[in-house]
């Protein structure tokens, strides 16, 4: 009796170490799956603030430095539909002749088929509320002045309620490489509007 009672002791022991085990495997694997999910959430809603800045500046000339003045503009503005046929006095087919048929709202065109309305458009997924830091400016690059915006979130928004710990290494390990601890799109230092994850 004592020798059963010893070896389901043991099968118990084993069980208990091997979930343990299997957990302390499985656990970093959840956890990347979540931040990538949220990463690609995130990311679309960043190239959708990327398009509307992009449009917004082919009306205004520059780029919107708040939210509130992209929403504003993207509720009203229309851009043209353009049909382009070529021109028939050209023999070599090369010129066209371009020909406004018509103008659609900018917000049929980017937030058709979206999951939030333009009204969220500065709220980070995930984030309990947390808004995207953006901002707008001049910078000099050789003797010309270009216009440049940024638009941000850090990670501590997107990941918010996962493992504290595993997102304070992330964290960590992004400022040991002087990157934004987080994701972003366009710059303040340099005329680009690629984001920091392509």
């Amino acid at each position: 009796m004592k020798k059963i009672l010893i070896q389901v002791v043991l099968l118990v022991i084993v069980v208990v170490l091997g979930y343990f085990v299997f957990e302390s495997i499985m656990e970093p694997v959840r956890f990347d799956k979540e931040r990538r999910a949220r990463q690609k959430v995130v990311v679309e809603k960043l190239k959708d603030i990327r398009s509307s800045q992009l449009i917004f500046r082919r009306v205004n000339g520059s780029y919107a430095n708040d939210f509130d003045t992209l929403v504003k503009f993207i509720k009203v503005a229309e851009i043209p539909v353009v049909k382009m046929i070529p021109d028939p006095e050209d023999t070599t087919f090369t010129r066209t002749i371009n020909d406004t048929v018509g103008y659609i709202k900018v917000a049929d065109t980017i937030f058709a088929n979206k999951k939030y309305t333009i009204d969220q458009l500065s709220l980070i997924p995930y984030s309990e509320g947390e808004k995207f830091e953006m901002s707008a400016d001049t910078i000099e690059r050789g003797g010309v002045e270009v216009f440049v915006f940024e638009a941000k979130a850090p990670f501590t928004a997107f990941m918010k309620g996962m493992d504290e710990q595993t997102m304070r290494n992330i964290i960590a390990k992004s400022e040991d490489l002087e990157k934004y601890p987080g994701l972003k799109v366009g710059s303040l230092t340099e005329p680009s509007t690629d984001g920091n994850w392509e």
